[in-house]
């Protein structure tokens, strides 16, 4: 069992002295010599990187056909439809001109921002940086927590979807990389399972508000895909500084165990292994979940430390005797499997996953790949709030054989609509091509009513313009009449788009702005997975035209003010402003599921659609009032 579950173990750089041995210990996976701390100015810490981090290049050939090799043989009780890459739909014009001035300027802004990403992401994997994780290793006896989803999921490099992995960066009570835990979607013995596991190298894995926020997201995206959970605890609890951001309300830290019950109830499994401390509020974790793993003289639980019970008796008493794995197992009940070593708590792991006795469906196996490089992504990647002439191009990079069944091709032609296979799934796809106009809203309304009676999943590809047209109209009847058009159609694609029981998958790729937000399926209405590239901005108006008003609104012209004076006030507002509206700022705060680079999306579509079909439950469509 050792020898099976360490070879699956892909170790980063820092891992690289790690000897396959049958007892499996910090030391023997990390070495002594792995953490190298020469003096206490040493800052490089790039030997910690894994060797093969989450945002490589993805390579592949374009126009092939894939053959998914990895799928096993499982029962089809609930097998969702296969489809076929049928040679019916129309093969979109993809071409481009990679040498034109406008593709060379995206593609090099595009890099810009993708080497950002990846400066965040190599920083965001040290986790709490060089300190935390000596400690986190030489003194806790413990395993960094990417190194536990390695050893827990099938497959961690190719085919872990991360949530949030810029979350709590640039908060007002400073950074907390990742929120202080790694969260995300990987298959436990072919079973999709959403994972959360506490980093206990930032910050003593000590929860603060953002990390409270993404556990909760998390939650709720196993709750609409009805994918069980499996919660790696190694957690000192709430940051009490911040408790009234954290403790009181209904979307705070007690609504994990509120979504805990519930989704027992509903019979998503609930699954903790206890691989560190599980201190006060983080002790109900492990203790309302369905089934518990406990490592000895790691795992922990227990309401009040042993410096609290000497302060409150005057008692001394050490971790494991308060709340070790042999008391919770023998004594307490609280805990179900008692695990020698964390490798064991992980191979016990993967054995409940084993026994839920789930009926998968049967998925794609074979399909044909984009005719259209998808590297070429970074050049066709629209800039915010401008027209984008290039959104077949793009579909053209993302669908099998880049195929594309239109619908309504010449009415409302600044939205597109129609059909196509991702990774051997039907889809509908609705995207931007400019202004969403009356006939626009009108059209992408018909087409999601249509997927929903053929219980097609909606992919919405988001770059949609702010609305100066509108707010420059006159008050005479004429104009009125034009508002109120647009208003009615709009209201119409978001009650459609609301009350639609098909999965929703939303990539923002350039502007979201305004009430064209809500009305191409933005946060508020509930999709199942929404992400943003790297270039996106996401606000009520566009950047540029909110500065121009806070400037207005500063000085009016009541007030007496030198140019020098506006000047100055504008580039210290629009530097705050193009910050908050950037996809990086939304990703740090939750409003996305994480920044994905444009090269990669065809593949998180992929993963999400295998997600969100693997227990579709299909409900019908029903609607309100709309009115006509």
């Amino acid at each position: 069992m050792a020898s099976r579950i360490l070879q699956k173990i892909r170790v980063a750089q820092h891992t690289k002295c790690y000897r396959q041995s049958s007892k499996f210990t910090p030391q023997s996976l990390y070495g002594n010599n792995c953490i190298r701390i020469q003096n206490e100015q040493v800052r490089d810490f790039s030997h910690m990187l894994p060797a093969n981090s989450r945002l490589s290049q993805l390579q592949g050939q374009s126009g092939r056909t894939h053959m998914n090799s990895k799928l096993k043989n499982r029962s089809p009780l609930l097998a969702c439809q296969k489809h076929k890459t049928t040679a019916a739909f129309k093969v979109l014009d993809g071409d481009v001109d990679t040498s034109s001035e406008t593709f060379k300027s995206n593609h090099e802004h595009c890099k810009e921002l993708e080497e950002r990403v990846e400066h965040l992401v190599k920083y965001i994997e040290l986790g709490g940086g060089e300190k935390g994780m000596k400690t986190h290793v030489e003194r806790n006896k413990k395993v960094f927590v990417r190194d536990r989803l390695r050893m827990l999921l099938d497959d961690y490099e190719n085919d872990f979807l991360e949530i949030g992995t810029l979350a709590g960066m640039g908060m007002e009570y400073g950074d907390v990389p990742s929120a202080g835990s790694v969260a995300g979607i990987g298959r436990i013995e072919g079973v999709w399972c959403m994972v959360n596991g506490n980093d206990a190298t930032v910050k003593g894995g000590t929860v603060y508000p953002i990390g409270v926020k993404k556990q909760l997201r998390g939650q709720e995206i196993a709750i609409l895909n009805r994918l069980p959970c499996v919660y790696l605890v190694d957690s000192g609890g709430a940051f009490l500084q911040l408790q009234s951001e954290i403790f009181p309300d209904k979307e705070h830290g007690g609504r994990a165990f509120y979504n805990e019950a519930i989704m027992s109830s509903m019979k998503i499994p609930q699954v903790a292994i206890v691989c560190g401390s599980c201190t006060a509020g983080g002790a109900y974790v492990p203790a309302m979940a369905d089934e518990t793993v406990i490592v000895h003289r790691i795992g922990t639980i227990f309401l009040g430390g042993p410096p609290l019970v000497f302060a409150a008796t005057g008692e001394k008493i050490t971790s494991e005797e308060l709340g070790g794995a042999t008391l919770h197992c023998k004594v307490s009940g609280v805990t179900d499997h008692f695990a020698d070593t964390e490798e064991d708590a992980y191979e016990t792991g993967r054995n409940i996953i084993t026994s839920l006795n789930l009926s998968l469906p049967s998925e794609p196996d074979v399909y044909d790949e984009p005719l259209y490089n998808v590297t070429e992504l970074t050049g066709l990647a629209p800039r915010p709030g401008v027209e984008s002439e290039c959104v077949r191009k793009i579909i053209a990079r993302l669908v099998d054989g880049s195929r594309f069944q239109e619908f309504k091709t010449m009415y409302g032609p600044t939205l597109v609509t129609g059909f196509a296979h991702i990774q051997g799934y039907l889809v509908g796809i609705v995207a931007n091509k400019g202004h969403l106009s009356q006939d626009a809203a009108t059209k992408g309304a018909h087409f999601v009513e249509i997927c929903c009676h053929r219980n097609i999943p909606i992919i919405f590809l988001q770059n949609t313009t702010a609305d100066e047209s509108l707010m420059e109209m006159t008050l005479d009847d004429e104009s009125g009449e034009t508002m109120g058009n647009v208003l009615r159609a709009r209201a119409k694609m978001m009650a459609t788009i609301a009350c639609a029981q098909v999965p929703k998958l939303t990539i923002i790729t350039g502007g979201s702005f305004g009430a064209n937000n809500f009305a191409m399926c933005g946060r508020s209405q509930d999709p199942k997975f929404l992400f943003t590239w790297p270039g996106a901005q996401i606000g009520i108006l566009k950047p540029e035209e909110a500065v121009r008003q806070a400037v207005q609104a500063k000085f009016p012209e009541s007030v007496e003010a030198t140019e020098e004076e506006k000047k100055n006030y504008e580039m210290k507002i629009s530097e705050k402003i193009h910050q908050k509206a950037s996809s990086f700022h939304a990703s740090s705060r939750m409003w996305s599921d994480g920044i994905i680079l444009p090269q990669h999306t065809r593949k998180v579509l992929g993963q999400c659609l295998s997600i969100v079909t693997q227990h579709q439950i299909q409900q019908p469509t029903s609607y309100g009032v709309i009115r006509m």
